[in-house]
């Protein structure tokens, strides 16, 4: 038990240090994250509404009762960085050498791996869900 709480902790610690960083270069209009969204075709409002789901998924994976919602946000996102990489811009991105690539692929698999260790935490939230969908 005490080893899932400390893989736990650190996991989520290590996605949501990742996620903060790269929340920088997007609010502040870094020329690196805006060619890259322009890229995607989707800047601004892909380079902010990003930002804005990745500060909400590192604040959830710190608060113990929402650890289960922000794994599940930061696989989501991960997953479109990911495919995004794949489709549009190239692993390399601006001769990063991959890192950005290769940091969606350790959010992806950390956050992975949080959703298994609390997925109970994940049945609660969906019987709840489903309770009150079926109640109405």
């Amino acid at each position: 038990m005490k080893i899932k709480l400390i893989s736990s902790l650190l996991l989520r610690i290590a996605a949501a240090v990742i996620l903060f960083q790269t929340l920088y270069f997007k609010f502040t209009a870094q020329p690196e994250s805006v060619e890259l969204f322009t890229e995607l075709g989707v800047e601004p409002w892909g380079r902010i509404g990003t930002g804005v789901i990745e500060l909400v998924a590192s604040i959830l994976l710190l608060i113990p009762t929402t650890i289960f919602i922000g794994a599940l946000l930061g696989v989501a996102l991960m997953g479109g960085a990911i495919l995004s990489h794949l489709t549009v811009i190239g692993i390399q991105s601006q001769g990063d050498g991959g890192q950005l690539f290769m940091l969606a692929i350790m959010v992806l698999v950390c956050c992975s791996i949080i959703l298994l260790l609390h997925k109970q935490q994940g049945v609660l939230l969906f019987n709840k869900v489903f309770k009150k969908s079926i109640a109405i």
